[in-house]
């Protein structure tokens, strides 16, 4: 019989054994500090494969009465903190994974529900078998039993708690029968001690209230207390690449970008462990789900979305007011709501400090290209980006005649958006260069000498071979005047440390001839 109910460590000891582990104990110094406190029901979203499930077996090992786990945390942050004993070992913990019960009941939301009653009664009577119980069958009756008979109160750890929002999107009975269950379970009753659920969306809203609004919520968007739990922190990343034999800055090109307030940069845990595991770079997070999950919302149609995404493919951010979303998959009242979903789904990261929404890294700029190369909607920007490969090379081969007919060729297949000044014409070079991103980092308005260069590609580390490139754009002027504005103003000036080659690259569109011209010299 499968334990839900005070079960082993075995899940935890997995995660202590394996070759790379970053130690994130010291959430247990936070959820303790919520035990039989107002705040005692708590709701962690974040995407895929960002460690979820890996910090609910950690607390099952900690809190499961009945077993002894000291020994698994002698060696964690955790157990330098003073109360790192006081709650070890002393609750009655119900852990349970609701897509695990939705899949064995063939997604039907009622049988689901008995299931998950009938298996943790089953478990709790097991283990209490001589609790006068008032009736066998009632699944709150029996645990309020257990409370009055043996003075141990429950923690819950649900996994996957949104999965029913996820695969039942447009089913709201099944969605409110569901919620009706955890509400019933949970709300106001005293033998609950801490309540912790994990999922991908924030707890779904019913017009201005939630159904379950107990809960404390911490998300992508709000992370609060819980930022630092959410990913892996940059700090830890830097600890953990020269372990690996792995280059910090080229792991931070490819995963890093998720922004949390007072943390800063968080990193895609799965990604990340891949990849030091591997020894190589890759897209192991966007590897576990089709490119058809970014595909089916970039496509909406919603005023403004399409140019949104693009600019946003172009390296630019958006402003995104989040507090209009209602938690699910399909209540969308405009862009802001897709986009909204998209930062908790891991395809934008979110800066609540200036409210804007922005691709984060190299693997996720990856999928927004495959999504994008078979969209209806988006097929032109496909177009932009898949001459990206050659526009990088021709530019560096110097041949500015080809450079200038390719970002024409942009111009034209992304033409819908507001081309009227160099800020517009920055989106198409963006896009032109696309794929540059992936071996340069690449900087807008850059002080350098007497101004700021417009663009600036700086070679990563391992693309030291590469030449540096300081590009200046211009409306209704030369291709020469810009090169010329590049080398009075001094703009090289900013790459006097960088010890490789250099291009001057000007670019232009003239109004009247709908014409760009490129020109490229050496530094």
């Amino acid at each position: 019989m499968t334990m839900y109910f005070n079960g082993d460590t075995k899940g935890f000891e997995m995660t202590l054994n394996s070759q790379i582990y970053v130690d994130k104990s010291e959430l247990i110094e936070v959820t303790n500090s919520y035990i039989n406190t107002n705040q005692r029901f708590i709701c962690v979203s974040r995407p895929r494969r960002f460690g979820k499930t890996m910090a609910l077996e950690m607390l099952s090992a900690y809190y499961s009465y009945g077993i002894i786990s000291k020994k698994l945390f002698e060696n964690l942050k955790i157990s330098k903190k003073d109360d790192y004993e006081k709650f070890s070992n002393k609750f009655n913990v119900i852990f349970i994974n609701i897509i695990d019960f939705f899949t064995a009941a063939n997604n039907d939301v009622d049988t689901m529900l008995n299931n998950i009653k009938s298996r943790i009664i089953e478990n709790v009577i097991s283990q209490y078998p001589d609790v006068p119980y008032r009736n066998k069958n009632d699944f709150i009756s029996v645990l309020e039993d257990v409370y009055k008979s043996t003075d141990i109160q429950f923690i819950n750890l649900i996994d996957e708690w949104d999965c029913i929002f996820r695969e039942l999107k447009n089913d709201s009975e099944a969605q409110k029968k569901y919620l009706d269950f955890l509400r019933m379970w949970m709300k106001d009753k005293n033998y609950i001690a801490l309540a912790y659920m994990t999922g991908i969306l924030p707890i779904k809203k019913y017009g201005r209230h939630s159904a379950l609004n107990m809960f404390y919520e911490y998300s992508m968007t709000a992370p609060g207390r819980m930022a630092k739990f959410m990913g892996f922190t940059e700090d830890e990343v830097k600890e953990l690449c020269p372990k690996h034999d792995m280059d910090f800055n080229n792991v931070q090109a490819w995963y890093d970008g998720y922004y949390l307030k007072n943390i800063g940069s968080v990193y895609n845990p799965k990604s990340v462990v891949q990849a030091l595991f591997e020894g190589e770079l890759s897209n192991y997070w966007t590897s576990t789900e089709t490119y058809e999950a970014l595909k089916e919302y970039i496509e909406l149609n919603y005023d403004g979305l399409k140019e949104i995404i693009i600019r946003l493919m172009a390296g630019e951010r958006q402003t995104v007011d989040i507090n209009h979303f209602s938690n699910d998959m399909v209540t969308f009242q405009g862009a802001d709501d897709v986009l909204t979903l998209l930062v908790h789904l891991g395809y934008l990261g979110y800066d609540s400090e200036t409210k804007e929404v922005f691709i984060p890294n190299n693997e996720i700029r990856a999928e927004f290209r495959t999504a994008v190369r078979y969209s209806d909607t988006l097929a032109e920007v496909a177009k932009a980006v898949h001459n990206s490969d050659e526009i990088l090379k021709e530019t560096i081969a110097g041949n500015s005649k080809r450079v200038a007919e390719l970002i024409e060729k942009a111009h034209l297949e992304t033409s819908h958006l507001q081309y009227n000044d160099e800020n517009a014409l920055s989106y198409t070079i963006s896009l032109a260069y696309y794929t540059a991103r992936n071996k340069y980092t690449l900087i807008r308005e850059l002080p350098a000498g007497k101004g700021f260069a417009d663009l600036v590609f700086l070679p990563r580390k391992n693309f030291q071979d590469m030449p540096a490139m300081v590009v200046e754009l211009k409306w209704n002027y030369s291709a020469k005047t810009a090169i010329k504005q590049i080398r009075e103003k001094n703009y090289p000036e900013v790459l006097k440390d960088y010890g490789g080659n250099i291009l001057l690259v000007g670019i232009t569109y003239n109004k009247k001839t709908r014409k760009h011209n490129c020109r490229i010299e050496k530094c």
